[in-house]
């Protein structure tokens, strides 16, 4: 699949060297000590779980960015099923350089697939319907990007990547304000006046905010914590007028019956806060 636009070379780059300085520091010891400068050998990226399997293309990009002449020859894509005893690439050149990069390559597939993984089995429940599903900003600090890029890689949609593409008037901006109506007209002036094309979104808690959003017209209703039948209510209220989203303690069992309500979006913290690591092992091939 195409990287997503947020992680662009610059982002990575930058990712991967701050996370390599922080293992590395003023060098890989166990290795320096024990392995020859000129050998040259192979690992493999070994399978120990079924999974969607996320983070090959940024385990090539990391292997690269630490040293340009390691080869990799992939088996298994990015979003492809990968099996127990799945081989998905083979990675040749200085042994130094695999073994100090052998971590972080780890570290990032095995926390990318386990959240490509739980975004494809959600994803799967929406089949049939036209709703959506969004992940949130509940992420790891400064790891935003590859858990967001597992999210796209497992079919899962993105939503405002962080605080600077998308205005969100969540409980506390309203009730700081006074009302959702003093909110967004306030969000409205900002917008015009630094010529910026942002979306406005309105978290909602009950019929009488979502009815008020309606009046302020924004371009997205947040359903926040409400039970289905209000939820099915708040969406003929809104009636197209703009998109909305079920947000609020979503889990798995019930996405099917929120997607009956005709929410054009479900957003869920915990494909990225609960997914659970999937098992990989990067092994010498010998």
């Amino acid at each position: 699949m195409k990287r997503p636009n947020y992680a662009t070379d610059k982002v990575l780059k930058q990712f991967i060297k701050n996370a390599l300085e922080e293992d590395i520091q003023d060098g890989d010891h166990s290795t320096l000590s024990t392995i020859p400068k000129d050998l040259v050998q192979s690992a493999k990226l070994l399978v120990k779980e079924n999974c969607i399997l996320a983070g090959v293309e940024l385990a090539e990009i990391i292997f690269k960015q630490f040293d340009k002449n390691l080869k990799i020859e992939k088996f298994i894509k990015d979003g492809e099923t990968a099996k127990i005893g799945d081989v998905a690439f083979i990675v040749t050149g200085s042994a130094r350089s695999i073994l100090s990069t052998e971590r972080l390559v780890l570290n990032c597939m095995q926390r990318m697939s386990g959240i490509a993984t739980l975004t494809q089995d959600w994803d799967s429940r929406l089949i049939g319907s036209k709703t959506k599903l969004l992940d949130t900003r509940k992420t790891t600090p400064n790891f935003r990007v590859c858990e967001k890029w597992a999210v796209a890689i497992g079919g899962g949609t993105n939503h405002r990547y962080g605080l600077y593409d998308m205005i969100m008037l969540k409980d506390n901006h309203i009730d700081y304000n006074g009302s959702i109506t003093n909110a967004v007209k306030m969000a409205k002036d900002y917008v015009k006046k630094s010529k910026k094309k942002l979306k406005i979104e309105v978290e909602t808690r009950n019929l009488e905010e979502v009815q008020e959003a309606i009046n302020a017209k924004v371009d997205r209703i947040m359903l926040d914590n409400m039970d289905v039948a209000t939820m099915k209510k708040a969406v003929k209220l809104i009636n197209g007028s703009c998109e909305s989203e079920a947000s609020g303690g979503i889990s798995r069992d019930q996405l099917k019956e929120i997607a009956t309500t005709g929410v054009t979006f479900i957003s869920a913290g915990a494909l990225t806060h609960s997914a659970k690591n999937i098992d990989l092992s990067l092994k010498a091939a010998m």
